[in-house]
Formats: structure tokens, C-alpha cells, sequence
């Protein structure tokens, strides 16, 4: 590293710093600016060994089912393309694709430098969504010339405060691109541009949301390439029938999305953006990421499948040989994978793989082989010419920067928030048909792109009963299910003692939080300790057990207790960034942990009527705060239930739990209208003018007035 011109510069990936502190820093750290490249210790408890045995056998499935080896010939491939295709627009969310409205370009200034002149221009992808850029063209030219989108992995290019944009971190690229005959694009990416958005929601962000929105900043970044290309084809110097798009890093991941999508990309050569999913799921490489390498992964694709969406184009795949977050085998193995099928297609001469060695980081070697890829395909140069030159960092990267201020129309800071834009309530229904409609859709949208990554063939459940005590006048039993291999989940199931299960009139299954847990054990564990895998050190609390035990004796009830997983006996423990890393890797199999614990309940609520005394009994489901928007959920997909009790319930995804996309569709409120149809629904909040929606529909449809109750929370 060495200064120039105030800055602190890293030869990993070409990122500027203030000082020596933090350009070391740099060179530590592998250049996603997240985190390290492995996964952080955390204490081996039931629960975590359970979730690792989950994840690896999660990716065996998509590695079966989610990748390319299902593809046999040309034929089949032509004809799964285009929908794979969609698929991938609308796990970017991008389908349907945004309006192509005016780019508005505007030329802020231009630099000559040798063979070369750069102009500093910004272009709007959407209205207010500002792409600053840097457009590299030769110095003569006697005819238009094949373009290069160049865009641009996490290099953090800022001194005082000001941002020059991560684009001037990659400026020795579009010097070289330019004194070799091609226009060179360098475009801004949302979260390191001159006007600072955000790439980092889930990965420290606590948005949520945006899963539950289907929104990624990778489709964001993908937008900006497409348009970065309809702004290409308005230059006169440009010859908009020979694109290639090339950038390393984040910007290897963004020329996936690019080429992908849109097939005015005639060669690509991405840079350290792509590596299986075994590898950032099982082995950890997702803690290295930020949420713009990834799309939501509503089908279960591994990332094969994304490459493959390329070809039969030419591609080059570039990668280093001890990329700690690209790993060399993972990519060793999507190049193999995806050659198969460019064989199938005849065009095995169009794929190849540069691999260089070294670390993360933008090493001459891997450029040289991105150029000479271009000069074959898009000029159509010997395969065996020899390039002498490299690209080298001659300027100032605050002579590159594009505004003097920022504008005040910019949306960049808050663009999460609409680029994916959340389904709109709809208007009450009024009549039959119109509930039906929605009841229809709704239901078909959370079957297929909410909850897509529910097991699709679940065997019969069988309860195993591990134990039963008899304390002071209740009976407690405990039964073990295997929801889905492999969390096997403990049931609890109370009632008077002395009373045989047939002869309950009901019996209320308790979905349980971390809360929810510690109140169960502080009424239960002390005294049936023996029924709890591990007793959990809690104080006991004899006022609750009182109150259970005088209910029991009053009325011939039973109620079971139930910790989906993470929950629990099946928790997970570790530092906050431990636990944040672990959801994401939920996502990018195409769940959420929430979803599943909706898969938890329902499974439990099947289990529950296969326990022999119970399979007629009147069912209830009770639950406490985000689970009770849970157990909603699960209502949904289960006959038989007499009531639902939902206590404390979040009235918006946006803060309550998270399912893939499903604020694309409907919010709680919908959902609980969708419940109160089937069975009573029994709301306790201390707001009912949060759930208007369900109130007014069970009121115009006529449906029994206690099909939907609002009261106010106990206590209150």
C-alpha cells in the first residue's frame, strides 16, 4: 500500500482509506465490507447441531433438484429457459420490470488523459435514483466501438467525508478498456456512490423487512446495469451490438444479474462474484456478504442454474485460487456444471475459467484474462495474441467525481423502501365474489412464492411419547415429534390427573417464544424436571402453577405446550451477529426461520390429533406476539380448528415476523381476515383500529359474529 494524493491506498480491491490504521485493516479483512470469511464460533448446543445437520441436508436437496443436472439436452434447456429467466427477474425483484422512464443524463465535466478522454456524467435508473458514472472513450475512433459496463465491487472511496464513489476505485480498468479501442462505462453502485444508499439490511441492518418485502439491493444493482446499457446505446460512439460486461467482487455478482437478464450482453467475464450455495450456506461464506450477492431465493436454486442463464454467449469465469469467499472449488464446480451444458448446446468454445493466484483482491493476472477474453469475443482477435500492458491507477480519485452536491430529488438513501413496491390494501369486500378473488389469489401467493420452501412430500407424523408425571393434581406428558428431519420438537400436553384424553373437551396447543418458553418453565419445570431435556434454570413460579392447576379443575380442558425450532430445547446460541448470519442462511435457501416455525405449528397440530384420545377433540391454537402471527399462518393451512387466540399480534410484517415476498401480497391484516373465514378468531389488542380490514369484511360477508372478536389484553 502507499499514499497518493491524501488517501491511504489497499492493493485489495482497490479501496482508499484516511490512514494507515485502516488500510491495514484492509489488507486483514477480505474486501466485502462485512465480515470475516469464516463463520464465528458459538457454543455447540442440541439445537445448533441440529441446524447445521439441517443446513447441509437443505442444500443436498437444492443441489439435487435446484441446479443444472436435471437438464438433458438443448431442447429441454431452450425450453426451461425463459421461465428461469423470469424467475430470476422476480427473485431480484424485478418482474414485473419498472418502467423504462427518461435517463435524464447530464455530463458534469471531462478529463483528458493519454489515448483517452473521460466524461463525468450521472443518469437516473428510476426518477431520483441518481447512477453516477465515469464513461472512458478512446481518444480516436473511426467507427463505434464494442462497449464494456464495467461495474464495481466494495471499494470505498472516500477522504473528509465526501464520497468519490466506488467507480474511481476501478478507474485503471476503464483507462485500459479505452486505449485498447472500447467505450468503458464504470457505473456507482447504490451503497459506495457518490450519494450513499444501502446494501446492508439483513446483514446488519435489522431490515427484515426486506425479505418480506422480496426486495434485494442485488436487484437494485441489476437495474442499474440494464439502464447503465440504454444509456450506452444512445452514444454515437457505441456499437450497441458488441456489450460486455465485466467488475469484480460485488461487481462480479452484478455482472451474474446483468447478463443474465438481459441478452444485449454478447460476452461477459465476471470477477470473484459467484460460488455454490453449499459453500455460503454450510460453509459460511454468506457471513462475508452483504445482501447485494444475493437474490431471494423463493425457487431454491443453486447458483449454477444463475450462470447458466449466460450461454451459450461467451463467458469467462474469473476467479483467484485462495478466495476465502469465493472459494476455488465452489467455483471449480458451477464452471464444470455449466460447460456440461454449454456442451449440450454446442458452444463449449464460448466458456471458459481464468483462475489466478492469490487472495480476494484485484490482481493483474485476472484482468489480463478479462481482456483478452474481450478481445476475442468482441473484436474478434487471435486467441493466440499476446497482451503486453496492464491496467494501472494513474489518477486522482477525486478528479473523478461526478457532483459537486447532491440533489435534492436523489431517492438513492431511502430507495429499499419503493423499488419493490408492497402490495396496496385492497379495498373491503362488499360482496361474495369480490372475498373470493382475493381469498383465491392470496392464498395461491403464499402457497407458491411465501412459503414455497416447505417440505413438498411430509410423511405421516407419529408422536413418540418419552414420559408422563402426575404432580399435585395435573398430569403432564411429554411427546416427541420430528416435524422435519432433523428437529425432533417435544410436545407437552396437560390435563386434570386422573382424566383419560378422550374425555377432554378441548385442548389448546400454546405455540411458544423465548418468553413464552420461560413462563411455561417456570410453572412446569420444577416440578416435572425429569419431562424437560435439559431443565432450564429459572425460578419457579408457584402463582402460575396455582392458576393451571385450579383451571384443570375446574374444567375438563388440556392444554400442550409447543417450541417450534429455535425455540427452546432446539435453540441456537451465539453473539447477535452469530444469530443474524444464521437467519440469512434461511433466505438463501428459500425459507425464513419464521416460516418454518409456521411449519412447526402446523405439523404439530397434525401430530396432536394422531395422539390416540385426541383425534376428535375440539382444537385450539393460542400464541404470544410474532408466533401468533405464526400460528395465524399455520391456521390457514389446517382443517379442524375450533379457535384461534392471538395475543399481542404485530399488525405489519414490516415489524412482525419475516416469509419470503409475502408483503408483495398482503399484510396481517389480510391474513387474519383469511383466518376468521375459517374458524373464531379471538384478537386480544389494545388498538383495534389496526385490524379495520377484518372487522368491516366479517361484517359485509355476514359472517358469525364470533368469527372475529377483538378484546383487550388480559390485565388491561
Amino acid at each position: 500500500m502507499h499514499q497518493e494524493k491524501g488517501l491511504v491506498k489497499s492493493q485489495c480491491d482497490g479501496v482508499y482509506f484516511l490512514d494507515m490504521k485502516r488500510a491495514l485493516t484492509a489488507l486483514l479483512l477480505p474486501l466485502a465490507l462485512v465480515a470475516a470469511p469464516y463463520p464465528e464460533a458459538t457454543p455447540d448446543t442440541p439445537g445448533k447441531r441440529m441446524l447445521d445437520r439441517y443446513f447441509e441436508q437443505q442444500v443436498r436437496e437444492i443441489e439435487e433438484s435446484g441446479g443444472l443436472k436435471q437438464v438433458a439436452s438443448a431442447q429441454q434447456w431452450r425450453s426451461l429457459e425463459p421461465e428461469y429467466r423470469r424467475q430470476l427477474a422476480a427473485m431480484l425483484g424485478l418482474d414485473p420490470m419498472p418502467e423504462r422512464t427518461p435517463l435524464n443524463p447530464v455530463v458534469t465535466g471531462e478529463l483528458k488523459e493519454e489515448g483517452c478522454r473521460i466524461e463525468k456524467l450521472h443518469f437516473q435508473a428510476l426518477p431520483g435514483y441518481y447512477v453516477t458514472a465515469n464513461l472512458y472513450l478512446p481518444e480516436k475512433a473511426d467507427a463505434p466501438c464494442p462497449a464494456i459496463l464495467y461495474v464495481c465491487g466494495h471499494a470505498n472511496m472516500m477522504k473528509d467525508g465526501v464520497s468519490f464513489g466506488n467507480k474511481t476505485g476501478y478507474h485503471h480498468h476503464g483507462l485500459w478498456f479505452a486505449r485498447h479501442g472500447y467505450v468503458c462505462l464504470i457505473i456507482d453502485t447504490v451503497q459506495l456512490g457518490e450519494i450513499r444508499g444501502e446494501h446492508h439490511g439483513t446483514y446488519s441492518k435489522g431490515r427484515w423487512w426486506w425479505i418480506s418485502r422480496g426486495y434485494t439491493p442485488a436487484g437494485l444493482e441489476a437495474w442499474a446495469g440494464i439502464r447503465a446499457l440504454d444509456y450506452l446505446e444512445t452514444r454515437p460512439e457505441v456499437d450497441k451490438t458488441r456489450f460486455g460486461v465485466t467488475g469484480r467482487s460485488g461487481g462480479g455478482a452484478y455482472s451474474w444479474w446483468v447478463a443474465a437478464l438481459d441478452e444485449r450482453i454478447k460476452a461477459a467475464a465476471p470477477t470473484a462474484g459467484v460460488t455454490t450455495l453449499k459453500n455460503h450456506v454450510v460453509d459460511g461464506c454468506v457471513e462475508g456478504h452483504c445482501d447485494c450477492m444475493f437474490f431471494v431465493n423463493t425457487r431454491r436454486w443453486d447458483y449454477d442454474r444463475l450462470v447458466a442463464l449466460v450461454a451459450p454467449r461467451p463467458l469467462l469465469i474469473v476467479n483467484t485460487d485462495k478466495d476465502s469467499i469465493f472459494p476455488i472449488d465452489g467455483v471449480f464446480q458451477i464452471y464444470q456444471s455449466v460447460r456440461r451444458l454449454y456442451r449440450l448446446l454446442d458452444a463449449e468454445k464460448n466458456i471458459g475459467l481464468q483462475v489466478a493466484e492469490g487472495p480476494h483482491a484485484d490482481l493483474q493476472p485476472l484482468n489480463t484474462g478479462a481482456f483478452h477474453w474481450f478481445e476475442r469475443h468482441l473484436k474478434g482477435a487471435n486467441p493466440m495474441q499476446v497482451l503486453h500492458d496492464g491496467a494501472e491507477k494513474s489518477l486522482d480519485p477525486a478528479s473523478l467525481r461526478v457532483l459537486d452536491s447532491t440533489p435534492a430529488d436523489e431517492r438513492n438513501t431511502t430507495i429499499d423502501q419503493t423499488f419493490v413496491p408492497a402490495a396496496e390494501p385492497p379495498p373491503v369486500p362488499t360482496q361474495r365474489s369480490d372475498w373470493e378473488q382475493l381469498r383465491e389469489g392470496w392464498m395461491s401467493a403464499l402457497k407458491n412464492e411465501v412459503f414455497a420452501g416447505w417440505p413438498q412430500d411430509a410423511p405421516a407424523l407419529q408422536p413418540v411419547k418419552e414420559g408422563s408425571l402426575e404432580r399435585e393434581g395435573i398430569q403432564l406428558s411429554a411427546y416427541d415429534l420430528e416435524t422435519q428431519a432433523p428437529f425432533r420438537l417435544r410436545l407437552f400436553v396437560a390435563h386434570r390427573a386422573g382424566l383419560r384424553l378422550q374425555d377432554l373437551e378441548l385442548v389448546t396447543l400454546n405455540a411458544l417464544d423465548a418468553r413464552g418458553w420461560e413462563d411455561f418453565s417456570r410453572t412446569y419445570a420444577g416440578r416435572f424436571g425429569t419431562l424437560f431435556e435439559t431443565v432450564p434454570a429459572v425460578a419457579a413460579d408457584e402463582e402460575a402453577f396455582e392458576a393451571e392447576r385450579k383451571m384443570f379443575a375446574n374444567f375438563k380442558w388440556g392444554m400442550a405446550y409447543l417450541c417450534p425450532r429455535g425455540i427452546g430445547p432446539t435453540e441456537w446460541t451465539g453473539s447477535a451477529k452469530a444469530q443474524t448470519q444464521r437467519l440469512r442462511r434461511f433466505y438463501l435457501i428459500g425459507q425464513t426461520l419464521d416460516s418454518m416455525q409456521v411449519w412447526d405449528i402446523r405439523r404439530t397440530l397434525q401430530g396432536l390429533r394422531r395422539i390416540e384420545g385426541l383425534e376428535n377433540t375440539a382444537l385450539w391454537l393460542q400464541a404470544h406476539r410474532n408466533m401468533a402471527a405464526n400460528a395465524l399462518y399455520a391456521s390457514l393451512f389446517e382443517e379442524g380448528l375450533t379457535r384461534l387466540d392471538l395475543h399481542d399480534l404485530p399488525a405489519s410484517h414490516m415489524q412482525g415476523p419475516t416469509y419470503l415476498n409475502v408483503l408483495r401480497h398482503l399484510d396481517l391484516p389480510q391474513a387474519a381476515a383469511l383466518a376468521a373465514e375459517r374458524t373464531r378468531v379471538v384478537l386480544y389488542s389494545a388498538n383495534p383500529a389496526l385490524w379495520e380490514f377484518p372487522t368491516t369484511t366479517a361484517k359485509n360477508l355476514g359472517w358469525p359474529e364470533k368469527h372475529w372478536q377483538i378484546r383487550p389484553p388480559p390485565g388491561e
